[in-house]
């Protein structure tokens, strides 16, 4: 006859531990108020439209970072034409003097564009963050007050 398994204290599985010997496990889990359970599908409900809130902020990031690069393109080919038009200029003015001079106006120039399109890029950037945030923003309060009506639902 096979002997009935014991753990390493001595104890058959399944049996009580012999620590608590008269405690009844199942008055104590059924004295306990656990909350109510929610509406499983206004559970799943609210979890639908969490994703749908995460796949619109999604889109309206990728949208963003599309608008960024097709505007990066831009500035990169309006750069290289202004560039080759103004070194032809460039090659045009003789005399040190007025080749110092053009310089220093080509460089001023650059500078200040280069500035202004981090700027625009930078802009488009922020908006892109700032309507994909908004987006989950808008959902966690709608969830929080979804939350909120179901706890007083069951209250009542």
């Amino acid at each position: 006859m096979a002997e009935s398994p014991k753990s390493k204290h001595g104890a058959e599985h399944g049996a009580m531990p012999s620590f608590l010997p008269d405690f009844d496990f199942t008055k104590a889990f059924g004295a306990m108020k656990l909350p109510a359970m929610a509406d499983v599908e206004v559970v799943l409900a609210a979890y639908r439209r969490n994703l749908e809130a995460l796949s619109e902020a999604n889109r309206v990031a990728l949208e963003g970072a599309q608008a960024v690069a097709r505007r990066h393109m831009e500035i990169m080919q309006k750069t290289m034409t202004e560039l080759s038009e103004e070194l032809r200029g460039f090659a045009s003015v003789t005399g040190s003097q007025d080749r110092a001079a053009k310089q220093a106006e080509l460089l001023k120039n650059a500078y200040e564009t280069a500035v202004a399109n981090m700027r625009d890029l930078g802009d488009l950037i922020q908006r892109s963050s700032h309507d994909a945030v908004e987006t989950l923003n808008k959902r966690f309060s709608e969830a929080m007050d979804e939350m909120k009506n179901l706890v007083e639902s069951k209250k009542s």
